[in-house]
């Protein structure tokens, strides 16, 4: 995979992507970058040697924070309505990656940098972390499924907590609340977040797919529906080779050895 994603760099590590957001200082986004995230996805959908997708910033200050706030300067709706669009179609694309993501937090995620964790499966954050949705204090609101995505993570409560009331949360609050899975020292987001991408390993990259659409599901659709879907989906990881790969393996003992397929 040879492309060129601006304001972005991606390194493959085996089955596992490393996406590090690289727009100093802050590691901003802007209409390039989100569109470049977007291609990338799609990019590493298609490869089927893929099967997790981890997500960090460069340096040690900055996750992301967000977008620059000197494009709002002017008041532009024109401006304003481009940039919504570019981040709300790049963060899902992220939410839609068929295999696992994990956002390793290694500082500030701010606004849109907070959004791009959130459209991860999985969050790590490290012990100096800070997270917070401070649009309302600029006279702006989350665009790239804040509310949404937040609300389903800590419940509303919390998420009125941080979106209206602008309240910055540390990372141990942060786990507290289930906004992160896991809290890491300083530095060592990454390295913990490429410990979880080796268990995805183990698994089925075929079965972790229908799975991620059925959780995902739950979020929109009844009960009652998404429960018929789960047993459509059982019955048709049977037209898989992993589904008798790994049935296999496992009664002979072995490692079952994945072709995504």
């Amino acid at each position: 995979m040879t492309s060129t994603y601006e304001g972005l760099q991606l390194e493959l590590r085996g089955h596992t992507a490393i996406l590090t957001l690289a727009n100093p200082p802050a590691n901003t986004w802007t209409q390039h970058s989100l569109a470049a995230l977007k291609r990338l996805v799609a990019d590493l959908n298609a490869n089927r040697e893929v099967y997790s997708l981890v997500v960090t910033g460069q340096g040690e200050k900055f996750f992301s924070a967000g977008a620059d706030l000197k494009l709002f300067a002017e008041g532009d709706k024109a401006v304003a309505r481009d940039m919504a669009r570019c981040f709300g179609e790049a963060f899902e694309a992220l939410a839609g990656f068929r295999g696992v993501s994990i956002a390793a937090i290694n500082g500030y995620a701010m606004g849109g940098g907070l959004e791009c964790a959130l459209a991860c499966d999985l969050r790590i954050a490290e012990e100096q972390a800070v997270m917070a949705l401070p649009e309302a204090a600029v006279g702006l609101l989350p665009c790239a499924g804040g509310t949404q995505w937040l609300s389903w993570l800590v419940g509303e409560g919390w998420a009125k907590r941080m979106v209206l009331c602008g309240e910055r949360v540390d990372a141990a609050t942060a786990l507290r609340i289930g906004l992160v899975e896991e809290v890491v020292p300083r530095g060592q987001a990454l390295a913990q977040a490429l410990v979880m991408a080796q268990r995805v390993e183990k698994q089925s990259p075929t079965s972790v797919a229908a799975c991620k659409r059925l959780i995902h599901g739950a979020r929109t659709q009844s009960p009652a529906a998404m429960l018929v879907a789960e047993r459509e989906a059982f019955v048709d990881l049977f037209d898989t080779e992993d589904q008798r790969e790994g049935v296999n393996a496992f009664l002979a003992k072995r490692a079952a050895v994945w072709r995504n397929a």
